[in-house]
């Protein structure tokens, strides 16, 4: 397993994004899974769909991939890393991203 991969946490997520960071989202879940809620402005390209969709990834662009607990992404980012990718991972996924949510 590559260890390598930088992890951003769901409060520095949202800094970022607060700060008007120039960030790509992708939400790697399946369907029913995204339709109870993404993050705002995530792209949605289930894991299965990474490498047939690859195209749609920027290569230039900063990617944060986003899961239900922060596994699956982290595999995607284990992937695209290999391509030259410049990708984090949301550590925690959308379970941390939910309880970290400020009212």
């Amino acid at each position: 397993m590559n260890n390598n991969i930088p992890q951003i946490t769901p409060q520095e997520l949202r800094q970022r994004l607060e700060t008007g960071s120039d960030l790509v989202l992708i939400d790697v879940r399946e369907d029913e899974e995204v339709a109870a809620g993404m993050i705002p402005d995530a792209l949605h390209i289930p894991m299965g769909e990474i490498t047939a969709r690859q195209d749609e990834i920027p290569a230039d662009a900063e990617i944060i991939f986003i899961c239900r607990s922060g596994a699956r992404s982290q595999r995607v980012c284990e992937y695209l890393v290999q391509s030259g990718y410049n990708v984090a991972n949301l550590s925690g996924g959308m379970i941390e991203w939910n309880e970290t949510q400020e009212d």
